[in-house]
This record gives structure tokens, C-alpha cells and sequence, in this order.
């Protein structure tokens, strides 16, 4: 594990209510130092609404917070440096993008052209970045076509993610679980993923 303070990339994955958030949010608190959290959620129900307000109320007030729902790489590039930058979530960050774009091709431009950028953010600042995220493919196929792009885009993302990160972590009924250090996922590089 990285010592406390060091720049790193972390990942952490897992299902809806694994205890993603509030992990990152620990893991943000024990780094020490400013934190900037990155929100991409947006308020389009009352039941979103409602979440939205959860994660704010479970943050620090000293903590600046950006919403940045499609371009958090360049609301990032923008903001004043930070020692650590909790985006939450890349999940929902996927999502605002595909709805954006008509086509499957421009949807799977925009996501990885903001996941590379996201990179290039992290590579030139000199604070670490947690990035949040769900694992959606473990699941039933989707039975439309929207769905299934949204689980391929989602996975493609988070296989790059965690192809940069220095650490990954799988959620588990509040449990984290360190994966990227441990067994073959120590020296795995990760497969290059042609998108089609």
C-alpha cells in the first residue's frame, strides 16, 4: 500500500451500496491535505435529488466541491490544485456522456477521449486522484440496445482506469478489498481493448 501523502491513482469499484463513496472519502481523509471532490451527478429526479444530498451532507465543508457532470478533466485543469481529487463517480460521468451523443461512435469518442483526459490531468498535477465506480457487467445482459453500449463503454472505462491506477479496490458489503496488489493483478497489465 502507498504511504499516506504519496501521488497515486487509485480505483475503487463495486455495486450500488458497497461503500464505494465512503471509502473514498476516507481514503481522501487519512491522505491528508486539501481535497477537491468531483461530482458528476446530476439532480434529474427527486430520488437523485435525495442522493445528491446524502453524499454532500457525508462530506467535509472544508472540502471545495466542483460539478463537472461531462467535462470534469478540464473543470479539474481549471480549479486550483488540490493534494487529493475524489471523483464521484465515473459511473454516472459515462452515463451523462452516452445520453449526450446520438451515436455509438460518438458516445464511445467522448467517454474515452474524457477518461484520457482525465489521465492527463492526474500525470500533470502533483496530488493523487480517486477515482469511483460501479461494476455494472456482473450482472443479467440488458435486453436493449442503450443498455448493453452503457455496460461495454462502462467496462472499457474502468479497464482503463485501472490499467493506470496504482491501486484498485473492489467494494464488497462495505469491505474493501485491495485487488491491483495482489496475486496476478500485481504484474497484470491489463489486456488493449479494441472497441467495436
Amino acid at each position: 500500500m502507498r504511504e499516506v501523502g504519496k501521488k497515486a491513482l487509485i480505483l475503487i469499484l463495486g455495486g450500488v451500496r458497497g461503500g464505494k463513496s465512503a471509502f473514498a472519502q476516507t481514503l481522501a481523509a487519512e491522505h491528508g491535505g486539501s481535497v477537491t471532490f468531483v461530482a458528476t451527478a446530476e439532480a434529474r429526479d427527486e430520488e437523485m435529488r435525495l442522493r445528491i444530498e446524502d453524499h454532500r451532507r457525508a462530506r467535509p465543508a472544508s472540502w471545495r466541491t466542483i460539478e463537472a457532470p461531462l467535462n470534469p478533466a478540464a473543470a479539474l485543469a481549471e480549479a486550483p490544485p488540490a493534494e487529493v481529487t475524489v471523483l464521484d463517480c465515473l459511473t454516472l460521468l459515462v452515463s451523462n456522456l452516452l445520453l449526450r451523443d446520438e451515436s455509438p461512435e460518438a458516445a464511445q469518442q467522448a467517454v474515452d477521449g474524457e477518461v484520457e483526459a482525465l489521465l492527463r490531468v492526474f500525470e500533470a498535477g502533483s496530488g493523487s486522484l480517486i477515482i469511483v465506480s460501479n461494476e455494472v457487467g456482473m450482472g443479467v445482459v440488458p435486453p436493449y440496445e442503450l443498455g448493453r453500449l452503457y455496460r461495454d463503454l462502462l467496462g472499457w472505462a474502468n479497464q482503463r482506469i485501472a490499467q493506470s491506477a496504482s491501486e484498485v479496490y473492489w467494494m464488497l458489503a462495505g469491505l474493501p478489498i485491495e485487488v491491483k496488489a495482489s496475486g496476478l493483478a500485481r504484474n497484470w497489465k491489463g489486456y488493449h481493448v479494441e472497441n467495436q
